[in-house]
């Protein structure tokens, strides 16, 4: 059992396949018992995602359906959602100046970082950041998260 945070290109990947998926429904699979944590903009990132990959073909209308309603289900269910405050958006204007991210990916790793330092406070172990995304996952490793990239479990 452990603690992770998945960013919007991790979490697609239970909803679509791609690489890494099977990996990622391994460890969001309520029977791993993993706390799973995720911002709340990640709603939106997810939808979006899978909506995309119906508008390129990648994706059959019926599926993407499925794939949507499982996802808004999950994500009212099986997550624990991060809140924007702002606390942490003041947090993720640094970190965007400071690294140069884009303006979700800065978002996403406040939140994560948020999560961590309570985590931390409470005595829980180390959580670590899930994401498809290599820059930003450089980015977190700066910040002294520990990271895995989905890309990584074929």
């Amino acid at each position: 059992m452990g603690a992770y945070y998945f960013d919007s290109s991790a979490l697609v990947k239970r909803y679509a396949d791609e690489t890494g998926s099977l990996w990622v429904r391994s460890l969001t699979d309520p029977q791993a018992r993993h706390d799973i944590f995720t911002a709340h903009i990640t709603g939106i990132e997810v939808v979006a995602a899978i909506a995309r990959k119906t508008r390129m073909g990648e994706i059959a209308a019926h599926d993407a359906t499925t794939a949507l309603s499982t996802f808004k289900s999950h994500f009212k269910t099986q997550y624990q959602i991060v809140v924007m405050t702002t606390g942490i958006v003041d947090r993720a204007m640094e970190l965007a100046e400071q690294h140069r991210l884009r303006g979700y990916d800065a978002a996403q790793l406040a939140s994560a970082l948020v999560v961590q330092a309570e985590l931390a406070a409470s005595g829980v172990n180390e959580l670590v950041f899930t994401s498809a995304d290599t820059d930003l996952n450089a980015v977190a490793q700066v910040e002294k998260l520990s990271v895995q990239n989905p890309n990584d479990h074929p």
